[in-house]
């Protein structure tokens, strides 16, 4: 089994539209969406959960009012002002608490408990592309994205075990924080999908940048190419310098926009323009993998 991971240094490069792409012409395989800040891939492939399971990540500080002497010393030392005095009662708000637990330590009174919270929901989905799917829900204003993707991955290589299923396609999260971080751990094979602009090339050599000291080695996607040649050459010249594979270069189409408005991938929306493209980015994915 080899996991491939599909990742952008900046969002609206067309990460999503790449990945469930690469659904329809791949087989044998279990998709995953780790991208739990702003999930959409079940946008496309419309699941229907099989199984969810709360996920519980980080604590938070609870004061108990029965127990409180009024010392006030938790709202003295929280540094993250997350304690205050509203009613004549202590009271944490769980927005502004880090969980840190100092709180809990200097209460004369032993009043401060840190619960383990909910942070999100894990599911298991059939989708209409006769795929499972491993997605969650991250709560608002929850912390802990990079703990509920890792949940995401093991439960989606479990998956493909027990299916004796070839090939993890995971959706992963923009950027370089930690979300990406737990998305890329464990990785085969990265795919990184940019696009023509200043921006876009300098978010690719910050994300390649976090992909190589995992030793991953990868590929490239350019979206959108034709925008903009001149930086596209500058982003052939870099891939070429890092040894990254140029996988395909995509110019610019509506038909992205056109195929997500109506709820489907690239493949379904005109198979006789993006079918044969996306199964030779395929057929260069697995051959840089055998």
């Amino acid at each position: 089994m080899k996991e491939i991971v599909i990742i952008s240094g900046k969002g609206g490069t067309g990460k999503t539209s790449v990945t469930a792409a690469l659904a329809c012409v791949s087989r044998s395989r279990i998709m995953a969406d780790c991208d739990v800040d702003a999930a959409d891939l079940h946008l496309i492939l419309q699941p229907r959960i099989l199984s969810r399971e709360d996920f519980y990540g980080g604590v938070k500080a609870v004061i108990d009012p029965a127990a409180c002497v009024n010392c006030g010393q938790c709202g003295v030392i929280c540094r993250f002002g997350a304690i205050s005095h509203p009613n004549g009662n202590y009271e944490v708000d769980p927005l502004d608490c880090e969980g840190c637990g100092y709180c809990q330590q200097i209460c004369p009174a032993g009043a401060i408990s840190l619960p383990q919270q909910k942070v999100g929901q894990c599911y298991i989905s059939d989708t209409r592309l006769d795929c499972r799917l491993v997605h969650a829900k991250l709560d608002i204003g929850a912390d802990n994205s990079g703990k509920l993707v890792a949940k995401v991955k093991r439960d989606a290589r479990q998956t493909a075990e027990d299916g004796q299923l070839d090939w993890v396609l995971v959706d992963g999260s923009p950027g370089i924080g930690c979300p990406v971080i737990s998305s890329l751990s464990g990785a085969d094979f990265v795919i990184l999908v940019t696009e023509p602009s200043l921006s876009g090339l300098h978010d690719l050599e910050r994300v390649w940048s976090l992909t190589r000291n995992f030793g991953i080695p990868g590929g490239c996607v350019i979206n959108k190419a034709d925008l903009n040649p001149g930086v596209s050459a500058l982003i052939g010249g870099f891939l070429a310098r890092e040894n990254i594979a140029l996988i395909d270069h995509i110019p610019y189409d509506e038909d992205f926009t056109r195929a997500m408005t109506q709820g489907i991938s690239l493949v379904e929306y005109d198979p006789q323009k993006w079918q044969p493209r996306f199964a030779r980015i395929w057929s260069h994915i697995t051959k840089e993998l055998t």
